[in-house]
């Protein structure tokens, strides 16, 4: 079954080359386009997309805010930020609004089709430009420390994978163990840190200092 796509781009062009690009993959069908972030909630209301490719900076509502109200409606959808900007002022409240990854849109073609399928795949997803930016949050709450100190070392690990956007067959090729001990960690660290997933896991991690 293709992932359903929803594409929110105001610039034409942009948004013209991303339809042709993807329209040429096998594992999309795109189901929609919006020029701004009004248009990708009437759309919504409509269709269901899989995934929602989402532009950060538009007229009428912008990314952030449509991520938010999107989420509020169906939290299930997962949402891949492509964005010009990897200020820290524009990540963090994408991820705080509910986003599941953020790409640039200088991004290879081929990583695009990754980052998009990892998404869908409820892996959180950053371009690595993004990452100095959340690293740069300096509010480091006590409380949130203590849940950290809880982690044993190879959690600590898997967690500063997570934050790269690495799947668990990356991870378990990076720590060389197995994918299935992957798993276990990764749900090891989700109880105890008490997120729900992968991408609250980052977000938790970068926001708080910990990596």
């Amino acid at each position: 079954m293709k992932i359903k796509l929803l594409l929110v781009e105001d610039h034409h062009i942009v948004r013209r080359g991303l339809v042709f690009f993807l329209k040429t993959k096998e594992e999309f069908e795109i189901i929609g386009e919006a020029e701004n972030g009004e248009e990708a909630l009437a759309f919504v209301q409509k269709e269901r997309p899989d995934v929602v490719l989402m532009d950060v900076s538009m007229p009428k509502m912008d990314g952030i805010e449509a991520t938010k109200r999107l989420k509020q409606q169906d939290a299930t959808i997962k949402i891949l930020m492509l964005s010009s900007f990897s200020e820290q002022d524009y990540v963090l409240p994408a991820l705080e609004a509910g986003a599941d990854g953020y790409q640039l849109k200088e991004v290879q073609p081929d990583q695009l089709v990754a980052s998009i399928i990892a998404v869908y795949q409820g892996n959180a997803n950053f371009h690595p430009k993004v990452t100095p930016a959340l690293l740069g949050i300096l509010s480091v709450k006590e409380e949130k420390q203590d849940s950290f100190s809880m982690l044993t070392k190879r959690e600590k690990e898997v967690l500063r994978e997570i934050t790269k956007g690495r799947s668990n067959k990356e991870i378990a090729a990076e720590l060389h163990i197995t994918e299935q001990t992957v798993k276990t960690h990764v749900s090891n660290v989700l109880a105890k840190l008490e997120v729900d997933d992968r991408t609250q896991a980052a977000l938790y991690a970068v926001k708080n200092g910990v990596v």
